[in-house]
């Protein structure tokens, strides 16, 4: 019985390692980030797409510093599948890429995002807010209403970065995601909110044949 999520809209020729279990998704990490929720949305999909994966091991979910080392991580096979969220400000390289193939899309909303601090309270003024680039946009929505400001936005490579930027001292507050504030010790000192997001998914060119891989 197929899942009651709604369906992922992917290319029905997506490639897929039936066969070689260790060949999953590779995206955004470290662990907390909404492209690892998003994976794990597509993990549980295509377990049940692919009915004779069932009884097997669960595809890995592999995360990397930046998308750019996730997609090299297919390019080299050691992944089957690059996912990438199109709010991403660069996603359109991948797109682009001759050694790419865009295997399909769906929506999916992330984890709830919010303003945290080491503190469990919020500080007055200009303060310096640590976040991934695409969702900057919410800093301004999420402090509108506070006696705070952002004074600097210290741009890192995802929000589970964000939040250990603020768990290690160096940032005020993080811009983070529920799993990520809840793995560095962080406490939300602002209202929440989930993004419904766009995510891609990619793979290797040369794989893209309609055959399973092998």
């Amino acid at each position: 019985m197929m899942p009651t999520l709604p369906a992922p809209v992917l290319d029905i020729a997506l490639p897929h390692p039936r066969r070689d279990s260790s060949r999953g998704i590779a995206t955004l990490g470290p662990t907390g980030t909404s492209s690892e929720q998003a994976a794990r949305y597509l993990r549980q999909y295509l377990s049940f797409s692919w009915q004779d994966r069932r009884a097997r091991a669960p595809l890995p979910i592999d995360l990397y510093p930046k998308y750019e080392d996730a997609a090299e991580a297919v390019l080299g096979g050691r992944s089957a599948l690059l996912l990438v969220a199109n709010a991403y400000h660069a996603a359109s390289t991948f797109y682009m890429a001759p050694e790419l193939a865009f295997a399909g899309a769906y929506c999916f909303d992330t984890p709830h995002y919010g303003i945290a601090s080491r503190s469990g309270t919020l500080p007055q003024g200009e303060i310096s807010v640590a976040s991934h680039p695409a969702p900057t946009p919410l800093i301004d929505q999420l402090l509108d209403g506070t006696e705070s400001s952002a004074g600097q936005v210290v741009r890192v490579d995802s929000t589970s970065a964000a939040a250990q930027a603020v768990a290690a001292g160096e940032i005020d507050v993080a811009l983070t995601t529920a799993p990520a504030a809840e793995l560095h010790g962080l406490t939300f000192v602002t209202r929440t909110r989930t993004i419904r997001m766009l995510w891609s998914v990619f793979t290797a060119a040369s794989d893209f044949s309609g055959k399973e891989l092998s």
